[in-house]
Formats: C-alpha cells, sequence, structure tokens
C-alpha cells in the first residue's frame, strides 16, 4: 500500500467520480482506476459500489475513508512541524472556501508575492463535516464543526443591482418586498450567498421569482453585468460585479447582510505556513471592510 494511493483514494471517495479527479489530478482515467482497483485487492475487499458509470463509497470504504484521513492528517502535521524547524514559510496550506470566490485569488496571489516557497490546496464546499480537510475555512455558514475556532473576517451589506432601464432604479434605497414580481438572477438551491436570500424574501412576504440560475458565481456576476435582471450583491465581496449600466440599491428593510468567518481546528498542528497565512487573510478582510467603509 503507496502513499500516492491513499492520496487518489482519498480524492475519489470525495468526489465519487473518477473521470472528474483523474482530471483534478491530472491522471488518465484507466490509471486512476486501475490504482483503485489495486489498493482494493490489496484490502481484499470493495471499497465502491458500481452502479453503472457512477461509483458510490460503500460501508467499508467509508471506514477506510476515516482511517487514510486520519493518518494523512498526521503526516501533513509531521511535516508542517519539522518544515517549521527550518523557520521559514513554506509548505502547502489546505484552504477550503465557499464565499469570497471573487476575491481569494489576489488575495493568495499577495500572498505568494510575499511567501513564494507556499503552495496551496483549494477546495470549494457548500457544507462541511468533522471529516473534512482543511488548515483554514473561510465561509458564511456556521459551520459549527466539534474542536474549531472562529474569527469573524467580515461584515458586509447585501445590496441589489437593479439595471438603469429598471422603473426602480432611480431610488436610493427601497424595501424587498418592492421587487416581488421582478425576476432575479441567482445563485443555485444550497449555495449560501442563496439561502440568505431566500430568507431575506421570506421574511419579506414573498418567494423570489428566479429567472436565471446558476451554480457559478461569475456566470450570475456576468448575467448582471449584461442587464439581464435584478440581483443581490454582497457590497464588499462582489465590488467591481456590476458597470456604468447597474445601480446598487440599499434594502431598507429588511436588513440584509452578512458574516464571513475564518475557521481552523484545534486539535491539528497548524503549519507555520498556514498562521502567517490567517493573519495575512484577517487583515486582509479587515481592510477591506475599512476602505468599505471610508
Amino acid at each position: 500500500m503507496e502513499l500516492q494511493q491513499l492520496i487518489y483514494f482519498q480524492q475519489v471517495a470525495h468526489s465519487e467520480n473518477i473521470t472528474r479527479t483523474a482530471g483534478d489530478l491530472r491522471v488518465s482515467q484507466p490509471a486512476l482506476s486501475k490504482m483503485i482497483r489495486t489498493l482494493e485487492e490489496e484490502l481484499g475487499a470493495s471499497l465502491f459500489d458500481r452502479k453503472g458509470k457512477r461509483i458510490e463509497l460503500n460501508t467499508r470504504g467509508k471506514r477506510f475513508l476515516k482511517r487514510v484521513e486520519a493518518a494523512l492528517n498526521e503526516l501533513n502535521e509531521a511535516r508542517n512541524e519539522i518544515q517549521d524547524e527550518e523557520g521559514e514559510v513554506k509548505g502547502t496550506i489546505r484552504l477550503s472556501f465557499d464565499v469570497a470566490s471573487s476575491i481569494i485569488p489576489n488575495l493568495i496571489r499577495e500572498f505568494r508575492t510575499l511567501h513564494p516557497d507556499v503552495t496551496f490546496q483549494l477546495s470549494q464546499h457548500d457544507t462541511y463535516t468533522a471529516s473534512t480537510n482543511f488548515d483554514l475555512c473561510v465561509t458564511s455558514l456556521p459551520i459549527g464543526l466539534h474542536g474549531t475556532e472562529k474569527t469573524v473576517l467580515l461584515n458586509e451589506e447585501i445590496v441589489l443591482a437593479v439595471p438603469k432601464d429598471n422603473a426602480l432604479s432611480n431610488q436610493a434605497s427601497l424595501r424587498l418586498e418592492q421587487i416581488a414580481n421582478e425576476g432575479l438572477i441567482s445563485l443555485k438551491r444550497g449555495r449560501s450567498l442563496r439561502e440568505k436570500t431566500d430568507a431575506f424574501c421570506k421574511v419579506a412576504g414573498f418567494i423570489p421569482r428566479i429567472t436565471f440560475e446558476s451554480d457559478d458565481p461569475a456566470t450570475v456576476r456576468a448575467l448582471i453585468r449584461a442587464g439581464q435582471g435584478i440581483s443581490f450583491i454582497p457590497s464588499i465581496t462582489w465590488k467591481g460585479a456590476t458597470d456604468e449600466s447597474i445601480r446598487l440599491l440599499k434594502i431598507e428593510h429588511p436588513i440584509c447582510s452578512r458574516s464571513i468567518e475564518l475557521h481552523w481546528k484545534k486539535d491539528h498542528y497548524l503549519g507555520q505556513a498556514a498562521r502567517t497565512f490567517r493573519e495575512f487573510l484577517i487583515e486582509y478582510f479587515h481592510e477591506a471592510e475599512a476602505r468599505h467603509i471610508t
């Protein structure tokens, strides 16, 4: 049983998709399938149930995954401890985020300008469990995992982006019920921003009428710039998502805002690179909030 087998198994177990995982790992699909089969032969048991072209982690696979992730975490922490002894900021940071996807790439670029020997493993999740692997997690969801610590990175207002040719655009602000009959551009259900904005609409007494829906925030932002409807906009992390054809209107009622938090696990060794990046994240978001306020 080789370390690479375990790493690849972990990736396949989370995605339950050989083709997508092979692409992410930049290996051929046949090679990845063979590696998983070899691992199962060594263990003398199947770890996945095959259902046509789909695979699904079975009960044995779930138990094995739990052990594999514990072992890989120990190895990762051991590596971080050894690297930290040299006093240099280097190594790999596992960063998970379900929010601020428009600014995370620039944030990482600025950090790596200062610390070029740091690399990142990035993952985007809408839900989190105790087995989710991350050193740091940027989220607007109350993940509430046992054994985690957190700090608030940012509090931001959510406003409405309205095309200038819309009758509402001549207002500086509005009550949310005024858009009850308007077509909305939105993320799909399950995304943290969508869940929040649906809740705001419920408080205002209506179900939003969605005319464009996407699981990609970049597509939503592009549709807004194209003037294809009204949309909710996080005022700081989506700053720059609109152009001169769009008006941003404050929502008077209900109060629409969200908090973005940074989480890390107390029972895991956080290497020097991750600790340095944690401080960088906190300062970066606080400065972004201060610039917005002023």
